[in-house]
């Protein structure tokens, strides 16, 4: 089910956004002309009073954004692993010592080489969804991997590999 989102201008203030959950709650982003985003709840007696309204710095409003959009992806995950019959999910963390940290996602062609598929990488706290082939890995990162078992250990082994030559 597609949720219809209502954008609004509000003249000398910016934009609001709303849209109203499946239980009947309105819920609204204020984007201010300024940078400023305030995230708001409506009264439920009165859809067009503010009940909430908590204002957001850029990180928090970016954290909040991650969260949901991490929760979202790996409940999708979640329900396609159920659809599809050999197909796993797994966190397969970065060995310090990889010949990778601090190069391309694309230059371990991991895709190519095991038909598995980065679909997130976790770092310090932060999901970066979908990396594309630039993508630098860091010392630390947890790739989120989707494929059969056999990609997902041909994965594991890529990352695992220290030699700069192989």
């Amino acid at each position: 089910m597609r949720v219809r989102v209502e954008q609004t201008a509000l003249p000398g203030i910016g934009m609001r956004h709303d849209l109203m959950t499946e239980s009947g709650r309105r819920l609204g982003v204020v984007s201010h002309r300024n940078g400023r985003r305030d995230l708001v709840l409506y009264d439920p007696d009165d859809p067009d009073s503010c009940q909430h309204d908590i204002p957001l710095t850029d990180d928090e409003a970016e954290a909040l954004a991650d969260i949901l959009g991490a929760s979202l992806m790996l409940g999708q995950l979640s329900g396609l692993r159920e659809q599809a019959a050999g197909l796993l999910t797994e966190q397969i963390a970065l060995p310090a010592g990889s010949k990778y940290v601090n190069r391309r996602l694309g230059d371990t062609k991991a895709r190519t080489r095991t038909s598995a598929s980065i679909v997130a990488v976790l770092r310090q706290g932060e999901v970066i969804v979908s990396p594309d082939p630039a993508f630098r890995f860091d010392a630390g990162d947890v790739v989120v991997v989707v494929g059969t078992r056999k990609g997902l250990d041909g994965v594991t082994a890529i990352l695992a590999d220290s030699d700069p030559d192989g």
